[in-house]
């Protein structure tokens, strides 16, 4: 991986309206952007009618070539929010290879007054975008836009999707010859729905014949402005002599949708649970949300602070996709929460505290851009951290600490979400096509999807018991802030991390313990936590009085985190596990097979957990990406991420090892 141009550089006109330094074009037509825009793209995919037509709970998906200024987007949101019922969803899923810097998108949008209502949401959830997929909900989840930040023939392909509508937008093929070749087009026709419209500003015959070729049938209409003619086309279905793309294997493909009522249990209030309840509620789903506890947030996400902490790798793993395109989703949703309160931006600094550690911070601040991590000097950091430091280290300047409990509580507050406290759910039992919640043979909940967001507590249910999940005990310490501690800046990591103080207390940790299955907090920790900050900055120490402190008499909680042998989060649907073994045994012979029977799916039964210490970077977006399964829609991470992430991978590693 390369550090990608972060922006795109602009220059403006005399009448205020931006053009490409790089591509050397317009963003939109000088006569009127937005005639254009409806006309070339609305009118001609028929959208006014199509958003019309849409019943409750429907969905109409649109795929763009060039996010630009958004302006496409926004006058497709306001076209739907015209047309369309309300209980109906728009999905946008456009590609741009250099995002406007906020500033730039502000004063485009700027331009178009009558746009203001959805432009500011959209500006107020601009935050975070950096490279791959990058999710943004907006109009409390009545509009889903994913943008895929990168190179068109490197984001599309990663794309799992059904494409209604293609808005095909780049600069002009002359100015921009890479958007507009034969490998896009089939591209296009991947993930072009049955019947799918398409429309570009272009009328280039080279255009036209290539995409005839990947299937669409393409005719001239006339044009608007200075344009004398333009392309609109449907989509035929895949040519014969086009090689089909490589299908998705049985056991990674989606699950036939459920058909009928839209309600969900979601066992587990944590944050995954939270999460995934808050992503099905905003899709019109009845989610009854079970806890054992007498409150949500009562185990690893209860923590007063947790910290957005970015673990990359500079090789561009499923891992390190996944923590980016997370960490920006649930950067746009701290948005909605109380800045000071229940989060603070203030920045995470990893100190480089030995040559290893110095060494890998200097791979990662050569692959991302510096709006993402930059790498500190000695002394820049302790400007930064506001205390003296042993090291200079790598900063994430949108990074900060979060307390987890509002964000849970935020979520789960959505009207669609019945929480239902003081219930343990000991037993799963399907029964009449739906999954009941029992408690010995009290039937606490029923309904035809259940979601096991429980952490390791899954491991009780005979479904989910195979699941390679493991306990690993933290202990956090609590620490009063002192006038001096007051200093502190921005998050600071080592083995440990120290966060400026929140209601007065700083909050130091985390223990990491293998073997202990009991949550009561020890001094020996609180201790060890100590040391910890000590490696971080003797000075703090002195400003905390910490030498003085007795481990005994410290406050803290303990709680177990859940992880997975290979770190990633396990999110999917779940297959039996007896059938999917003797449907797929041959693999244990030649793992290049791919047997073509169905996966032997357990009907409604998904699993959202092993989110380990970062939950508060994957949760959330693990949640939109069940509701992505459920509910068939684009996948909010690349596929490739996705199948990381899917509970079949283990059973599939047994097999092919011939376990």
């Amino acid at each position: 991986m390369k550090p990608v141009l972060p922006h795109a550089q602009l220059d403006w006109d005399d009448q205020g309206r931006p053009r490409s330094r790089v591509f050397d074009d317009v963003y939109f037509s000088d006569l009127s952007g937005l005639d254009e825009t409806r006309y070339v793209f609305l009118e001609q995919n028929a959208l006014r009618e199509r958003f019309a037509a849409l019943p409750v709970g429907g969905k109409l998906v649109i795929g763009e070539t060039g996010f630009g200024t958004g302006l496409n987007f926004l006058c497709a949101w306001q076209l739907f929010e015209q047309h369309a019922v309300a209980g109906a969803r728009l999905h946008f899923v456009s590609v741009e290879k250099y995002p406007l810097s906020l500033p730039d998108l502000q004063r485009a949008l700027a331009l178009w007054p009558e746009l203001k209502p959805f432009a500011d949401q959209l500006l107020a959830q601009y935050v975070a975008i950096h490279q791959g997929f990058q999710r943004l909900i907006l109009d409390h989840g009545r509009i889903t836009l994913t943008l895929l930040i990168g190179d068109v023939l490197e984001q599309l392909p990663q794309l799992d999707a059904q494409i209604d509508a293609w808005f095909l937008d780049g600069f002009a093929p002359a100015k921009n010859p890479d958007m507009w070749t034969a490998e896009l087009f089939v591209e296009l026709a991947r993930l072009a729905a049955p019947g799918s419209t398409i429309s570009t500003f272009t009328s280039t015959g080279w255009v036209r014949r290539l995409l005839n070729a990947a299937g669409f049938k393409m005719k001239r209409t006339p044009g608007i402005g200075h344009k004398w003619e333009i392309l609109r086309g449907v989509f035929l279905g895949w040519p014969e002599e086009v090689t089909k793309p490589v299908m998705v294997k049985p056991w990674f493909a989606r699950p036939a949708p459920l058909t009928g009522e839209r309600r969900a249990l979601v066992i587990g209030a944590g944050l995954a649970g939270c999460a995934t309840a808050a992503s099905l509620a905003a899709r019109g789903w009845q989610v009854s949300l079970l806890e054992r506890h007498e409150a949500l947030a009562q185990e690893a996400s209860g923590n007063p602070q947790g910290v957005l902490y970015l673990k990359l790798s500079a090789h561009g793993t499923a891992l390190s996709q996944l923590i980016v395109s997370g960490f920006g989703h649930t950067r746009r949703l701290l948005e909605q929460l109380h800045r000071g309160l229940d989060w603070d931006d203030c920045g995470v600094l990893q100190l480089a505290f030995n040559a290893k550690e110095a060494e890998r911070q200097a791979q990662l601040a050569a692959a991302f851009p510096e709006d993402l991590l930059h790498t500190l000097d000695q002394a820049q950091a302790e400007i930064r951290a506001g205390i003296a430091l042993q090291s200079g280290g790598l900063f994430y300047p949108e990074g900060g600490w979060v307390h987890p409990p509002a964000l849970c509580q935020w979520q789960a507050a959505h009207p669609n979400i019945q929480i239902l406290t003081h219930h343990d759910v000991l037993e799963l039992r399907q029964a009449h096509g739906h999954w009941q919640a029992l408690d010995g043979e009290t039937v606490l909940a029923d309904a035809p999807v259940v979601i096991l967001a429980g952490a390791a507590e899954i491991k009780r249910f005979t479904y989910s018991s195979e699941l390679p999940l493991k306990r690993i005990r933290g202990q956090i310490t609590r620490l009063p802030q002192t006038s001096e501690s007051q200093a502190l800046g921005t998050v600071v990591c080592a083995e440990g991390y120290v966060a400026p103080a929140r209601l007065g207390e700083h909050t130091l940790g985390a223990s990491f313990d293998f073997n202990s299955d009991d949550l009561t907090p020890t001094a020996a920790e609180h201790a060890g936590n100590l040391q910890m900050l000590e490696e971080i900055s003797v000075d703090l120490v002195a400003r905390l009085g910490a030498n003085a402190l007795q481990p005994e008499a410290l406050e803290g909680r303990a709680a177990f985190r859940c992880t997975s042998p290979d770190y990633l989060p396990i999110v999917g649907p779940l297959a039996d596990g007896q059938a999917f073994a003797d449907a797929y045994s041959a693999l244990s012979k030649d793992a290049r097979q791919t047997p073509d029977i169905p996966c032997p799916w357990l009907d409604g039964l998904y699993v959202n957990s092993g989110h380990g210490s970062r939950g508060l970077i994957t949760a959330p977006l693990s949640g939109e990406l069940l509701a992505a399964w459920l509910d068939d829609e684009p996948l909010p991470l690349p596929r490739a991420v996705a199948e990381a992430c899917h509970p079949n991978r283990f059973a599939l590693r047994r097999l092919i090892r011939g376990k």
